[in-house]
């Protein structure tokens, strides 16, 4: 009977961590990795709205990379926004870590500031925005108006516009700045001590204590921010909905108008997907070069004895 209760009591013990990890494994299956499995079923479909469903292969696909003008414009869209925002948001995130990690009165109050923008709704943010790029009333064109000179149409001209988008998205980089903030104060200090006696400069420091070993944060919010870049969307639908003359025009929203504007649902299931693959591409990309310029803290190089 002793024997009984400990098996039994063992076996309650090897599920509880089962049961405790239940609710993301389930959330995992129905809201994940379903939805995935179903939409590569529905790419090899024509799936329309409202009608009749047929299978039709990789003819999407073919259609797609073949036949489809409008995919690799807005692929190009995409990419050119991604080349810019990317580095920009690192270097603009990187810098105000640096900044709020000195110790100076108010600079709790600084870090709130600087997050804040980034838990306010798109929706909310885009009506500020454009406001802000207004032609004839906005807060932009008149702060240029005072220095002057006469301020552009951001928003209908295509010269203007994608750095327009470009700008509005900086302005979300809080947490992305969050992250670096909190590599920063993760740093031993002792290097930097031991670096000052030394006579080491401050561009020195930076360049050979603080990126080094921030790189392991430097390479998530990298990814983290590619990513973002290709599935952008909701800033530019509310501000340009693409235009003027589709220079705004990204890859997400060419998916969201084949799916609900046009229903086409198979064909915008297959964009998807093959969204999907060029960041799958461009993520294992990074993390293999990765090892070239990301340390992690007591990583012994080479692996020789003596």
């Amino acid at each position: 009977m002793t024997d009984a209760r400990r098996i039994s009591s063992r076996r309650r013990l090897s599920l509880a961590p089962w049961l405790f990890i239940s609710p993301w494994i389930l959330g995992f299956f129905f809201f994940t990795l379903g939805p995935m499995v179903f939409s590569l079923i529905m790419s090899l479909h024509d799936w329309p709205v409202v009608g009749e469903r047929r299978f039709v292969g990789l003819q999407n696909y073919q259609t797609m990379l073949t036949q489809d003008p409008m995919f690799w414009k807005s692929l190009g869209v995409t990419v050119k926004f991604a080349a810019i925002f990317v580095p920009l948001n690192i270097l603009l995130s990187f810098l105000l870590a640096v900044l709020l990690n000195v110790k100076v009165r108010g600079t709790a109050l600084f870090r709130t500031a600087f997050y804040l923008p980034s838990v306010i709704s798109g929706v909310a943010l885009v009506m500020i925005w454009k406001w802000i790029y207004s032609k004839d009333y906005g807060l932009l064109n008149y702060a240029l108006s005072l220095l002057g000179a006469e301020g552009p149409n951001w928003l209908g001209d295509p010269n203007w516009s994608i750095l327009a988008i470009i700008i509005a998205s900086l302005w979300g980089l809080g947490g992305t700045m969050l992250i670096l903030l909190a590599g920063l104060q993760s740093i031993p200090k002792e290097l930097y001590e031991a670096a000052r006696v030394s006579g080491v400069p401050a561009w020195a420091q930076t360049l050979y204590i603080t990126i080094p070993m921030l790189s392991p944060m430097l390479l998530f919010t990298f990814i983290t921010s590619l990513i973002s870049a290709f599935q952008q969307l909701t800033i530019a639908l509310l501000l340009t909905e693409g235009g003027p003359l589709k220079s705004t025009y990204f890859f997400a929203m060419y998916i969201y108008d084949n799916a609900f504007k046009f229903h086409d649902m198979g064909y915008a299931a297959a964009m998807s997907w093959v969204m999907f693959l060029i960041i799958l591409t461009l993520s294992l990309a990074v993390l293999k070069y990765s090892a070239a310029w990301v340390h992690y803290e007591g990583e012994v190089k080479g692996g020789g004895n003596g």
